[in-house]
């Protein structure tokens, strides 16, 4: 046997030899590695199972979760781990975390660490990891947890309340007679009668038609009573809060609210991170709880990308009396930091669990009975389910869509479902097997579309319908939006970074086969009709994470008057006014090329045509969420392109597991 499986928990010094091993091999970050040495430092008597632990618990904030679980971790120390890394196969000989750990119980290694000072338990204290059951935290992140639950438990503790005349108020909104349960409107009326409510639901169901609704109803509300109140809109990520920004702008103009009440409804949603002002290169805000934000009500989009310190930092410094919203799809993937906040939060958001005392008062503001298959009644201590809603009615995909069809399968963890929609072949969804990374077919999906469904050809072949070099401004302007937008009809999604389907290859083969075809020319870095998304915001630019350009080669004057051509790359504004912003390819210092982009970066976007990409082996990040993420991110063609087969009804069977204690902290 291997002599660091025999004394690996025995020898301290071994212990950090293997943990260098597995950092080499990219198993943990060198940032898990330094952990465990600085603890072994810290305390020369802590017991290897202590510095293991120390390694992990690092390892287990980079793959999103809060803590270690260690019933979990020793159920399947391999896969929990998230290890080996994507497109790595071990070594031969090396050693797995399933050989060092096998025959350990979680109370042999729960009690390996209790001695210690590095650990203390799950009270006030400076010690840096803490231990709560049979859970391991660092105590940044336990305080983290234990902040965000003691707010939103103080949140959901008051009664629901009235503001005046809300049954009146919410039939002005929506007036429109229904057979069934009108969910945004049980939304609206939980959400202005409480200061904190969640709204969740899949794309199409109305979320962002709720919220503007509610806040027409708490504005004019206010004013009536002479005291506007001042609303702010957030989202996680520059293209989330344009996304909003634009569909916002679009209704509140059709509002059946006064002139005064639209004028008093913001028209621009800002980041979060812009919201909070956070300090250069640190991790703190300008606003927090002793420096508050200046608001009386706070709409947060696309909830579910946030992370756990993300959130205990805006409810720090959110007002006591202000009212919070979140809304997100509970469904869709969780935040890429450790946490997930609107998952845990929502968890049982289907089954309703309304108290009969909530279920009254919704009668008595007009609402009529709850009536839904999935409804379970619910009790006076399940406070957290009487602030959430969920809406079910998608008016984007209907009952005979392939799309919808498909998202709904694969929400529900139903392979069979799902696949017996691949095989019908919905005019709206196409299966490709590919069976290998030269697979011609695979290129022609990818270039030139299938069924009616575009590929990347369609936005060069816009392109090279170039204007007369000396047509107006505005022509070029008009070529160039027109550019962009046949771009957004369609994108690759993949699941992985790395390997041969991981977006970095498949950005270089599309690259390449487009150059081929002569619709890209070969050249440097910097070529006309190179795609590029924003990897960080750059607000001197006014470029946000998530933005995308196209590189652009156009007639420019020199200081002489004498014409030449250079290259620019072009971006939308996304704030509702139809206008670019022109960068020149120098001043873009975080951008990548953006043929294809992962699953979780696609979040809080739509392409009219979209594939997603399955690699070639099971990996920890190909789950339900991954795969139903992507599938809602097409609005009327999907394409499901398979590298092996089998992999997709066994990633439709596997879920996201953030391991936390949030929602037992909350309680109800």
């Amino acid at each position: 046997m291997n002599a660091v499986v025999m004394h690996g928990l025995e020898d301290r010094s071994a212990t950090l030899e293997l943990l260098a091993q597995w950092s080499t091999q990219d198993w943990l970050r060198p940032l898990d590695l330094a952990l465990a040495r600085f603890f072994a430092d810290l305390d020369p008597q802590a017991p290897p199972l202590l510095l293991l632990a120390a390694a992990l618990v690092s390892h287990q904030l980079g793959q999103g979760h809060v803590c270690l679980d260690f019933g979990s971790t020793l159920a399947n120390p391999d896969f929990a781990l998230s290890l080996p890394p994507e497109g790595q196969r071990p070594d031969p000989g090396t050693v797995m975390p399933s050989q060092l750990l096998a025959g350990i119980e979680a109370t042999q290694w729960l009690a390996a660490l209790t001695p210690s000072p590095l650990v203390g338990h799950a009270a006030p204290g400076s010690s840096p990891l803490v231990l709560a059951g049979q859970a391991l935290y660092l105590r940044r992140y336990w305080n983290y947890e234990t902040g965000v639950a003691r707010q939103i438990a103080a949140r959901t503790s008051p009664a629901l309340h009235a503001p005046p005349r809300l049954a009146e108020r919410l039939e002005t909104l929506f007036p429109e007679p229904t057979d069934t349960t009108d969910w945004q409107k049980i939304a609206c009326a939980l959400a202005a009668s409480g200061p904190f409510s969640l709204i969740t639901g899949g794309p199409g169901t109305g979320k962002t038609t709720t919220v503007v609704k509610l806040l027409a109803l708490l504005q004019q509300a206010a004013m009536d009573e002479g005291t506007p109140l001042r609303l702010s809109l957030a989202a996680p990520t520059g293209k989330a809060a344009a996304r909003l920004t634009e569909s916002i702008g679009a209704q509140v103009s059709q509002l059946p609210v006064t002139e005064a009440v639209r004028e008093r409804i913001p028209s621009e949603v800002t980041t979060v991170h812009r919201l909070l002002g956070r300090v250069p290169n640190s991790r703190r805000f300008r606003h927090h709880a002793g420096h508050k934000l200046s608001l009386d009500v706070l709409v947060v989009d696309e909830a579910s990308m946030i992370d756990l310190e993300m959130m205990f930092h805006l409810l720090a410094a959110l007002p006591d009396t202000a009212r919070l919203i979140l809304l997100g799809d509970k469904d869709q993937l969780a935040s890429v930091e450790a946490g997930a906040v609107l998952g845990d939060l929502c968890r049982d958001a289907e089954l309703g669990h309304y108290s009969p005392s909530t279920a009254d008062w919704l009668r008595r503001q007009g609402i009529g009975r709850l009536e839904d298959p999935a409804l379970q009644p619910g009790d006076e201590h399940q406070r957290l389910a009487q602030h959430t809603v969920m809406l079910r009615r998608s008016r984007r995909f209907g009952h005979d869509s392939g799309i919808g069809r498909l998202a709904r399968a694969v929400n529900a963890g139903d392979a069979v479902e799902a696949d017996a929609v691949l095989h019908e072949r919905p005019h709206d969804v196409l299966h490709l097997s590919c069976k290998g990374p030269d697979d011609p077919a695979l290129d022609r999906l990818l270039l030139d579309g299938q069924g009616g469904a575009a590929g990347y050809a369609a936005y060069l072949q816009r392109l090279h319908q170039r204007p007369a070099d000396d047509a107006e401004t505005g022509v070029w302007h008009a070529w160039a939006a027109d550019i962009l937008q046949a771009f957004e009809r369609f994108r690759l999604l993949t699941a992985v970074r790395k390997g041969p389907w991981g977006v970095e290859q498949m950005n270089l083969r599309i690259t390449q086969a487009l150059q081929r075809q002569g619709l890209l020319s070969a050249g440097p870095t910097w070529f006309e009709g190179r795609p590029v998304m924003v990897t960080r915001n750059d607000y001197s630019l006014g470029l946000m994470n998530g933005d995308v350009g196209i590189t652009l080669r156009l007639p420019l004057s020199d200081t002489d008057g004498q014409r030449r051509h250079g290259l620019r790359v072009v971006f939308p504004r996304n704030d509702g006014s139809n206008a670019l912003r022109w960068v020149l390819p120098s001043r873009l210092g975080a951008v990548e090329t953006v043929f294809a982009m992962t699953v979780h970066k696609s979040q809080g976007s739509e392409f009219a045509h979209t594939a997603l990409l399955l690699p070639d082996r099971l990996s920890p990040v190909l789950t339900r969420e991954l795969i139903y993420t992507g599938i809602t991110r097409a609005r009327t063609h999907f394409s499901l392109i398979e590298t092996r087969s089998g992999l997709f009804p066994q990633a439709v069977q596997r879920r996201v597991v953030r391991r936390s204690g949030l929602r037992a902290l909350i309680g109800g």
